[in-house]
């Protein structure tokens, strides 16, 4: 990586390095760190912080989520985990949006189990938190899978949706989007004359948002 970035001297000693040098990997020296570090005493090591414990938790979780060889159960302790994470921690929003795990979430508000359906939109929700995040969640499809959730989903999907919608319509571009797809300002509607008492007050919320954009 040192020559690659175009550096020819030695990082330690700062000599200049010969035109071409002959690099051979020491794949027994690194094997011999990786199992050092499995095995140095706890007392001996410095103790990780905890968003660095947390950043570490977050990876494993993501893969488990990613992962088509994941059972419902193993992704639904997943969702529930990042749903935790990403509610207090900008980065592990940030690095749950990068790593491609939007795409699982969205397969999962897809599921019929009603609990993955609600973690997965909980967890789409903390994402969306992040203004970066608000245009690219809409690119990505969650607009179908929001106003499909607003029509047969259980009460707390209905207003976990509405409320998704709320935050997707701080950017005004997303309003103009969300208006301008089929049912989605009905569904609140409909959701605002029948829901309960959570439903219709997140219903009245996007709503609100989302006819500030006069063509709404």
């Amino acid at each position: 990586q040192w020559i690659d970035s175009g550096n020819r001297t030695c990082p330690i000693t700062k000599l200049p390095l010969s035109e071409n040098p002959s690099l051979i990997p020491n794949h027994a020296l690194r094997s011999l760190i990786s199992n050092f570090a499995h095995v140095i005493p706890k007392e001996s090591s410095r103790p990780r912080t905890q968003q660095e414990l947390s950043q570490s938790q977050s990876q494993a979780l993501i893969s488990t989520l990613v992962s088509r060889s994941s059972s419902n159960a193993s992704k639904l302790e997943s969702l529930t985990r990042l749903v935790r994470l990403t509610k207090r921690d900008s980065s592990i929003r940030r690095k749950v949006t990068e790593s491609g795990a939007v795409r699982a979430a969205l397969d999962c508000v897809d599921s019929c189990n009603q609990v993955l359906q609600e973690k997965s939109l909980s967890l789409l929700l903390n994402l969306s938190l992040e203004d970066d995040n608000k245009v690219g969640l809409v690119a990505d499809g969650v607009i179908r899978r929001i106003v499909a959730v607003l029509r047969v989903g259980s009460p707390d999907c209905k207003a976990i949706a509405a409320t998704l919608l709320t935050s997707l319509a701080v950017v005004e571009v997303n309003k103009a989007t969300i208006g301008s797809y089929p049912d989605a300002i009905s569904a609140l509607v409909y959701l605002l004359r029948v829901g309960n008492d959570r439903e219709r007050k997140e219903s009245a919320t996007a709503l609100y948002a989302l006819c500030s954009f006069p063509d709404n």
